[in-house]
């Protein structure tokens, strides 16, 4: 079982930016990829992106790309997610997760309590 840890949320102006942080641990997380979703209110969860610890080979939705950039510390066991020129749509409860693959719908059940990011316009 792997076990996640959000952080780095928070109140931030239309254009400004914002790193979250994802700690895993568990005796297996290194066999997993480590993806971000994120669910506004009203809305299905989203995926965002994904990433390999292994090979840190990564996978992004379109609508984040150029904006939106996954990393990993394989020393530190984190995930990060560099979000640039936010947007008041990308208002949201971000969640980490470890997954089998890059591909979003192979998500182990393994979820972070989730971290809040507001975008005031």
């Amino acid at each position: 079982q792997v076990q996640v840890v959000e952080s780095g949320g928070g109140l931030v102006q239309a254009g400004g930016s914002l790193r979250l942080s994802c700690a895993a641990s568990g005796r297996t997380f290194r066999m997993y990829a480590m993806g971000w979703f994120r669910q506004a209110p009203g809305k299905e969860r989203e995926f965002l992106a994904s990433i390999s610890w292994s090979t840190g080979s990564t996978n992004y939705v379109d609508s984040v790309k150029g904006r939106f950039t996954i990393s990993r510390d394989n020393a530190k066991n984190t995930v990060y997610l560099q979000m640039n020129s936010l947007k008041p749509e990308d208002t949201a409860v971000y969640y980490c997760a470890a997954m089998q693959t890059l591909n979003p719908v192979t998500t182990t059940g393994s979820w972070g309590q989730g971290t809040q990011v507001t975008v005031s316009s």
